[in-house]
């Protein structure tokens, strides 16, 4: 089994394709004007309108209602991200810290609230436990 997607259900898929487009460096696919794709080498962000919901079945999911997930993108310089994106982000939850697991991190809300870790591995464990994965 594969991870092939995280998906978040927004109100304003614009404004969120807009924002990742700037977090990632990379542009949307939009195969339909209610869902964007992010296609990155590891996985792919999908960004679906709430208006699709209803095609899973009713009260599946509510836009800007998440507390529970982390969504998490591996970079090669944590310092240099913040740097780039600090006046992107609206809301800093953690700047740029060295977790007790041997990541280098930061972590910032989406425009809906959704929270989002950049992280790269910088201890000799932490970069063993991360080779051979892209």
């Amino acid at each position: 089994m594969n991870l092939a997607s995280v998906r978040i259900i927004t109100d304003d898929l614009d404004r969120l394709v807009v924002f990742y487009e700037k977090v990632t460096g990379v542009s949307a696919k939009r195969p339909a004007p209610v869902f964007a794709e992010f296609v990155l080498p590891s996985c792919t962000l999908a960004i679906g309108h709430s208006q699709t919901v209803h095609l899973f079945g009713a009260g599946s999911a509510r836009a800007a209602d998440n507390h529970t997930v982390i969504i998490e993108f591996r970079v090669h310089d944590v310092d240099a991200e913040y740097a780039r994106l600090k006046p992107l982000v609206d809301e800093w939850v953690q700047e740029p810290a060295t977790m007790p697991w041997g990541n280098r991190s930061i972590l910032f809300r989406d425009p809906d609230g959704n929270l989002v870790n950049l992280f790269a591995p910088v201890t000799e464990e932490a970069l063993e436990r991360f080779s051979g994965r892209l």
